[in-house]
């Protein structure tokens, strides 16, 4: 078993390390939350002051952070992680953030002597919870070899994509789906309702028919339809509305670079925007269905 720095106990973060410490694995970790620190204690990790601290000793670093911004702060910043990191340590970074920040950050690793792999995740909070995530990988092969065994700890699948940033363009590509997925998924089942169906009846009809989706299946955006949907708790937890327009925006930015029309995924950032400035924006990215409802 590996010894562990996890820095960023949030939404998914916290799940993630749970599912490391139940399979034997040592953890030390960090996070701006005394609670998340409080709650991974509780599950056998040990608290550390700092993440300079986090990282004494650990043959493997995760980080799994909000954005590119504090990506870069915490590897390549005035305080940043990289000379702290003990030689021939992994670094493994699953939060989802701009390729090419996540190019930069490797490449630093890389002059440093140390294997760095982007790895964002796809599953939400439950795939976190339940340890099905997918992960998304962009590194060297080697580094990869040696993260398996950590990543089947906390996921399912494992898609190795590419050079470093290959795991980031991916996510981006996947999200840029969802967003839009969901954002049709909820104005579809908000019509059936005007129209006065049973949510209920139409989201179980929709899910083995040709509108079948993660939306209508597992996330689904009507309240009460799915116990265990944001939706049926308020829209809290879950994936952040907030989140997902940064991620429509990263997707935008990079459709921007590569010279490729994303319409959709355009339209889609412009109607969480909107969502954010209703003030939905630490809700579930399901919630972009009070757009259309409001009954919802």
């Amino acid at each position: 078993m590996s010894r562990i720095a996890f820095i960023g106990l949030g939404n998914m973060g916290a799940p993630m390390a749970a599912n490391l410490l139940q399979h034997g694995h040592t953890l030390q970790v960090f996070d701006l939350s005394t609670d998340a620190i409080a709650t991974a204690v509780a599950a056998g990790a040990t608290a550390t002051g700092s993440a300079a601290a986090a990282v004494v000793g650990a043959e493997i670093v995760i980080s799994m952070l909000p954005a590119s911004r504090h990506v870069e702060q915490l590897y390549l910043g005035e305080e940043g992680l990289l000379p702290r990191i003990a030689d021939g340590a992994l670094v493994i970074d699953c939060s989802t953030i701009a390729p090419d920040s996540a190019r930069r950050v490797a490449a630093a690793a890389d002059a440093r002597g140390l294997a760095m792999i982007d790895a964002p995740v796809s599953g939400g909070t439950a795939g976190a919870a339940a340890g099905t995530l997918t992960f998304i990988v962009g590194g060297a092969d080697d580094a990869l070899e040696r993260a398996r065994p950590v990543l089947a700890a906390m996921g399912r699948n494992i898609f190795h994509m590419g050079q470093a940033g290959a795991g980031q363009v991916a996510k981006l590509c996947n999200n840029m789906a969802l967003g839009v997925i969901m954002a049709a998924t909820a104005e579809a089942i908000a019509l059936g309702v005007a129209q006065g169906l049973d949510a209920g009846a139409l989201s179980r009809m929709m899910a083995v028919s040709t509108g079948r989706s993660w939306a209508t299946e597992v996330c689904n955006p009507w309240p009460g339809v799915l116990e265990n949907a944001p939706a049926a708790r308020g829209y809290q937890g879950g994936f952040g509305n907030d989140l997902m327009l940064k991620d429509l925006g990263l997707a935008a930015e990079a459709a921007v670079a590569a010279g490729t029309p994303v319409p959709l995924g355009e339209l889609a950032r412009n109607l969480y925007a909107m969502n954010s400035q209703l003030g939905n924006g630490g809700l579930d990215f399901s919630s972009v269905v009070k757009l259309v409802s409001k009954h919802a």
